[in-house]
This record gives structure tokens, sequence and C-alpha cells, in this order.
């Protein structure tokens, strides 16, 4: 990448640029590595703040948490997340429809912001209105912010975009990084809510830099590419009123009745996170408009967003059921240094900035000796690392099965498993997303990408909830099961390689 980076730099241009780059990249690298900064430290938090002053809670944690069990707070998080990537699809219809990208990004900088800052507030009551502003603003932001990446590039075929991009993504790796050491450590060691107040200004040093930096991005980003008519953005304001209407009135008769309990939200949010994905996918199959080779290569590609919705229903548990594991049984300290569980969550960003640049090397050099694997090897491989994590995980959860702490490093390797699965299947995913959408759907199959995520940890979600399953995904059985199970798609995938080729057409 360095290579290529000093030739477009040498390139000549009247222009200021950022490494050779358009000057809006370097508002939005700042922009999106504080709002990772933010988003990570919290989600480095999050699981062992459920837990503390629970049963299931650390002895020696720092009091103050929600208190919930194990499988209460797995469930918890796996919403929360879901949510997240659920909410890109609405997030990027906003940025198409009514705002523009550059005011909807604003607009969820200012709610994941306000987001942290409930957080940060002391007692219980408001967490949960926190928790969904940020998952709201997450939402939003995701959707948008790549989009107007892609537009400081005038021409699509300029040579820096794909650089452009790499930086950008470094951008988010070193937000994600920095976060759990310095957000974990200040909210595990001091005082949750002051690490939940530095997410909130971490979102606001991004804010600050985006709102200074707007100058510098293209003007289209400021406008709506295909903006409501009034008559749609009334039918639009109707069906959404009526739709919080029907909510609040149920959810206020389940109230005083006196039945409510978490059950009413957890279930109902896990259920949208299936039904959702399911149905769009359906929905964009049987569309009468697409050809026979758009069609074929839908039916492709509904191979690969089930192996990757298997794929991140283990990876996530990365920051929910490991971690827990992670603050419970494992040690924590390594060669005398003591360091906070919510330290682990640095370890996927590091590896991937380490990892990254191999994997590329990787496949171009066995491109050019004609051994490059397919896309759906390359999933099959994914598939395969993220089950052998688990498999691994069975070991350190056989050591501590007599109650003795195990060592952190453990952990790393699965983390370490668990990126190499990442790579394999992460950025091939994207890349085979937008080759294989259907025209009519360009803009929306990155919105369907990020739907595996949801689905997948809906069903985390499904299977840890007290109230459904109540397994316990910090059991043998569990993570064998788990294990097996990636490893099983890992194999359907590659034996029916053939197969999902031929439905690809002429998608390598």
């Amino acid at each position: 990448m360095a290579s290529s980076l000093t030739k477009e730099s040498a390139a000549p241009s009247a222009e200021k640029t950022f490494f050779g780059h358009p000057r809006g990249l370097a508002t939005l690298f700042m922009t999106e590595m504080w709002e990772r900064f933010s988003f990570y430290g919290m989600k480095a938090l999050l699981l062992v703040y459920l837990l503390s002053g629970g049963p299931d809670a650390k002895k020696g944690s720092l009091a103050g948490g929600i208190g919930m069990d194990e499988g209460t707070a797995i469930t918890v998080f796996s919403i929360y997340v879901s949510m997240v990537y659920l909410l890109a699809l609405p997030g990027g219809w906003l940025g198409d429809r009514v705002w523009g990208p550059r005011k909807t990004v604003t607009i969820a900088a200012v709610t994941i912001m306000s987001g942290h800052i409930v957080l940060a507030l002391p007692g219980g009551g408001t967490f949960f209105i926190g928790l969904a502003l940020v998952a709201l603003g997450s939402g939003l932001l995701k959707a948008n912010i790549s989009t107007m990446v892609g537009q400081l590039y005038k021409d699509s075929n300029d040579p820096r975009r794909d650089g452009g991009f790499t930086i950008f993504y470094m951008g988010i790796n070193a937000g994600a990084f920095f976060a759990p050491l310095i957000i974990g450590t200040v909210g595990q060691k001091v005082n949750w809510h002051l690490g939940f107040a530095l997410a909130a200004v971490g979102m606001g040093i991004g804010l600050v830099a985006f709102l200074l930096g707007t100058k510098n991005l293209n003007p289209v980003s400021s406008v709506v590419p295909k903006p409501l008519s009034a008559e749609e953005r009334t039918a639009w304001i109707r069906k959404i009123v009526i739709a919080v209407a029907i909510v609040a009135v149920f959810y206020t008769a389940v109230g005083m009745a006196g039945m409510f309990t978490k059950a009413w939200a957890t279930i109902p949010l896990t259920l949208i996170g299936l039904i959702v994905p399911t149905g769009v996918l359906i929905r964009i199959k049987r569309d009468k408009d697409l050809d026979r080779t758009e069609q074929s290569k839908m039916t492709g590609y509904i191979w690969f967003f089930v192996a990757a919705a298997v794929f991140w229903m283990i990876y996530d548990q990365g920051a929910s059921t490991v971690q827990s594991f992670g603050e419970t049984k494992a040690s924590g300290s390594l060669l005398g240094f003591e360091f906070p569980s919510s330290w682990y969550q640095s370890l996927n960003p590091v590896f991937i900035m380490a990892l990254a640049p191999v994997f590329a090397w990787i496949w171009l050099w066995l491109n050019r000796k004609s051994k490059e694997p397919s896309t759906v090897g390359k999933f099959a491989a994914g598939l395969f690392f993220i089950g052998v994590s688990f498999f691994f995980f069975l070991i350190p959860i056989a050591m501590a099965a007599n109650g003795q702490t195990v060592s952190p490093m453990w952990l790393v390797g699965i983390y370490l498993i668990q990126t190499v699965g990442e790579l394999c299947i992460s950025p091939v995913g994207l890349s085979v997303t937008t080759k294989m959408a259907p025209a009519k759907y360009a803009s929306q199959m990155m919105g369907v990408w990020f739907l595996a995520v949801t689905a997948g940890d809906s069903i985390t979600s499904l299977l840890s909830d007290p109230a459904v399953f109540g397994i316990d995904l910090n059991g043998t059985g569990a993570v064998a099961i788990e294990a097996t199970l990636a490893c099983l798609a890992a194999l359907a995938v590659f034996m029916y390689r053939r197969n999902v080729k031929t439905l690809m057409g002429d998608v390598r």
C-alpha cells in the first residue's frame, strides 16, 4: 500500500491533499475514527457493565452495573449489535430520500453523542434509552459516511479510489484499537459512567471535526439523490405515526396489566432481526423485474448471505460470550501486568491492521500463479476458521471447569483465529455483494449485506435469552455445537462450490 500511496501523492495537483487524496478524506477519516472510538469503547464496556452487580459478575469487579445474569446480558448485547446493522437500512433510505448523506451524518453524530451522554447518567433507569440512541445513530452514520468517501472521487475510475478507502478503514481500526484501552480502563477501573462519558467526548470530537471540514467535501454530499414528493412524505409520516401509536398503545396495555417483563422487549426485537432480513431477500428474489441472470445471481447470493450469518453469529460472540469468559474465568494479568477484560476488544483491530496487508499480498501472489481461491473458497475458509476458533475455545473452557483461572493467551488465540476468518469473509463479502447486486438494487445491496450480521446476532439472542431457549453459550455443549455447525457449513459451501459458481454467472 505504501508504494501506491507514494505514487499517488506524487501526482501533480493544484489542490491541497491528504496523502495524495482529496482533503475531504481527512475530514471523513477523523469523523469515522472518533465515531468508532466511541462505538467500540462503549461496546467493550457493555457486556461487563450489564453483568456488574449480578450473579455472574466477577468477584471484586466495580459495582454499579445493571446486575443481569449472563444469559440476559448476552441477549441484550446481541440485540444491540443486530439493531445497529438493521438500522443501516433506514439510515441509507433517509440519506437517499430525506436529508442527503451530509445532513444524515450530522444528525447521526448528534444522536450517538446524546446516547452516550444518557448512558453516562447515574442510575439504570435511562440505560436502555441511551443504548437505543447509540444504535439508531450508528445505523444512520454507517450507511452514509462510506458513500461520502466515494463521492470525493468525481471519476469512478480514479486510481486513488481504492487507496482512499484503505486509508479510511485504517481510521476505523485505529479508533477501535485505542477505545477499549482508554474507555475500557476508565469504565472498569474508575467509574462506569465516566467511561460512557469519554465515549460521548470521542463522538463530540468527531462531530466537530466533521462540521469544520465539511467545506472540503464534495458538494453533492448535501444533495438528496431521490427526494420524497410531498405526497410520499405525507404517506410516510402517516405510516410512522400509526405504527408508533399501535406499539405505544399495546405496550401501555401490557404494562397496565402488570404483565411486562424484559421478554416483551427482547423477543419482538429478536424476531424483527430475523424476519426483516428474510423478508428483504424474498422480496428481491421474487421481483419480476429481474432478468434470468439476475435471478440466478440472487440465488447464489443467498448462499453467501446464510454463510455470513453463521459466521457473524459466532464472530460477534467475541465481545459477549468470549469476553464474559475472559472477565470471570481468565486471569486478569499477564507477566505481572494487570488489565481489564475490555482490553480483549483491542485484539481484533490490531490483528486486522497487522494481517490485512499480508492477506492482500497472499491473494495477489496466488493470483499471479493462477491459484487464488475463488470467492466461494474464501467463504468456506472463513467459516472453517470461525469454527476452529470455537473448537479452540473448548480447551480453556475445560481447563476452567474445576474453578481455576486460565491464561489470557488462550483468548488471544481465539481472537487471532477469528480475525483470520474475518479477513477471508468480510472484504470478500463486500466485494461480491457489489458484483452480484441486481441493477435495480445496486444502492441497497450493501444494506442487505449488513443484514447478515443482524440475522446472526438475532440467532445468538434467541439462543441465550432465558425467556426462550436459555442456553449457556459458555457451556461445552453449546460451543461444540456452534463450532461443528460452522465447519459443516464450510464443508457444504465447499462441496457445492461448482453449483454456486454456476449461479454466479460471470462474477468471480
